[in-house]
């Protein structure tokens, strides 16, 4: 897993990152954010492809930057991918013109853009193109 999974493996602290079911576009979906935040990314995948599917199915995927660590798959619980509004990954900006670089960013492609009528506001709450819930403080 490179380097950076192994320098926080032997600090021996518990380290926060972020893992999200993406139901079938784990790889775009972290390829994404990886445009979003910078990094490097790796998947580990089944070794052929499930029945109707392209690809192989992402078992894992990580995406490691300076501003945060998310990782994925494409494999879902038993009970189904559900989206629920009790979940959120949460990012502290620096800056208020940080943090809209960021929303810009996150909202690329989508069709309705957040509109932010206060930028001091202290948290802006956004969703993405894959419907993840991002809460961004400044």
């Amino acid at each position: 897993m490179g380097n950076k999974v192994m320098t926080i493996l032997r600090s021996g602290r518990f380290v926060s990152a972020v893992f999200i079911t993406f139901s079938g576009n784990c790889r775009e979906a972290l390829t994404y954010y990886q445009t979003c935040f910078g990094g490097s990314i790796r998947f580990e995948t089944f070794e052929k492809e499930e029945l109707g599917s392209i690809e192989k199915p992402v078992v894992i995927g990580s995406l490691f930057s300076d501003e945060i660590t998310v990782h994925g798959s494409d494999l879902v619980h038993n009970e189904g991918r559900t989206l629920g509004n009790y979940m959120a990954v949460f990012l502290y900006c620096k800056t208020v013109d940080e943090r809209q670089t960021l929303i810009k960013k996150l909202e690329l492609g989508k069709e309705h853009p957040t509109f932010i009528d206060d930028k001091d506001q202290k948290l802006v709450e956004i969703i993405d193109i894959f419907e993840v819930r991002w809460i961004l403080a400044v």
